[in-house]
């Protein structure tokens, strides 16, 4: 085996799902994650479909994550009065299993902390490849060599910007803003295990969803590119409740709690397009950081898709990452082309009134259950290999 000292950044869902295939193939795996420890709680992530739950099955984790999954939330859009206009039923907006990402990360945490050296705290400050490996330096700990470097750092991926270039050239801002509030373990936030209402509050160019098991809030809406500190709560929280003055129904309500509320998190809905593949060299991205569309529905399930993938090929090539690269590039191109082509701002927030009376209307009519058939097929949309058969592992 070629190439056996990997390192993964970020401990979010990616990381830790190709670590734990790595791990199990015989690598020798470290995982490094800029936050000082797993982050709780987080809003609802959902698989969908045959393939989603084919690799929670192979990765023996199925059971624990619908032991732990969430309750169908319906979202009715509701006017100022609270009268129903349209709603989008629970199996849409949580596939066929539906978790916190704290709960899943924890639970892939569980099941590769013991074999996988965890690095909290740090980050990647410079890579450096060379003829036979990468020279990794860290913000904090001493630099180390590695065979290969995986970026599973989100749609903000500082591993791509180091390999590839900078995000304008690979990220595409698509014109919305969103903002979670209240999605951490220590909220008091219940999370509903049985069916649930979350009501949505819309006007042009904004919608305030009140309830539900995404988060306790959510906002988004319209607006060209803002520039905000990242780390100032404060002010988003300000543009949110700037851009929302004056909207109806639970709203006024809402924004009075949103200062209290732990756990906020705005960013913009963005599009990641890696033209040229998701490898450079040495270096491989996963996830957020290679395909990623913020809120596009098939985030979490590309991830443990494409981690499984990429792990596979590895193994399969007996560590010969040019080889396996190259496969894995062409494999996850052509299943992440259609789910790269959602547009979530524009249904969830349209725009115009008129944008909105067409949205509660395709919301009643039969064409919604055609475009839910639709996103199934395109979460099933490839042909599964069975890695562990064909891969070679380190002795």
């Amino acid at each position: 085996m070629r190439n056996t000292t990997v390192l993964v950044s970020g401990a979010g869902i990616a990381g830790p799902s190709l670590a734990y295939w790595l791990d199990r193939y015989g690598f020798d795996v470290t995982v490094v994650e800029r936050a000082p420890a797993l982050r709780p709680g987080g809003q609802a992530v959902d698989f969908k479909g045959r393939t989603h739950r084919t690799v929670l099955e192979r990765m023996e984790i199925l059971a624990e994550v619908e032991r732990r999954q969430t309750g169908r939330t319906d979202m009715l859009y509701v006017d100022a009065e609270g009268r129903e206009l349209a709603c989008m039923s629970g199996e849409f907006t949580g596939g066929d299993v539906e978790i916190l990402r704290g709960d899943l990360a924890e639970i892939l945490y569980e099941r590769t902390s013991g074999t996988c050296d965890y690095l909290f705290g740090d980050s990647i400050a410079a890579l450096a490849e060379t003829a036979d490996g990468i020279r990794v330096e860290f913000e904090r700990a001493p630099a180390r060599n590695f065979d290969l470097v995986f970026g599973a750092d989100g749609i903000h991926s500082r591993v791509r910007r180091l390999a590839f270039g900078p995000e304008r050239d690979y990220v595409e801002f698509l014109g919305y803003y969103y903002c979670l509030a209240g999605a951490t373990a220590n909220n008091g936030h219940t999370v509903e295990r049985e069916r649930s209402i979350a009501h949505a509050f819309s006007t042009p160019g904004r919608v305030a969803v009140d309830g539900g098991s995404k988060a306790p809030q959510m906002y988004m809406f319209a607006s060209p590119e803002l520039g905000y500190a990242r780390d100032d709560i404060a002010a988003q929280q300000r543009i949110v409740a700037d851009t929302f003055a004056g909207v109806g129904g639970r709203v006024p309500r809402m924004l009075a709690e949103l200062p209290g509320l732990d756990g906020f998190y705005m960013d913009s809905l963005s599009r990641v397009k890696m033209m040229d593949g998701y490898t450079r060299g040495r270096v491989a991205l996963v996830g957020d950081a290679a395909y990623g569309n913020t809120l596009g529905g098939f985030g979490t399930g590309l991830a443990v898709v494409g981690a499984y993938v990429l792990a596979g090929e590895l193994a399969a090539a007996a560590g010969d990452h040019t080889v396996a690269f190259a496969r894995y590039d062409e494999i996850m191109r052509r299943y992440a082309k259609d789910a790269g082509k959602t547009t979530p701002g524009s249904f969830l927030a349209p725009k115009t009134a008129l944008g909105i009376r067409a949205r509660n209307w395709f919301l009643r009519s039969r064409m919604f259950g055609v475009m839910t058939k639709m996103g199934d097929k395109i979460s099933n949309d490839i042909d599964l290999k069975e890695y562990e058969a064909a891969a070679v592992t380190v002795e």
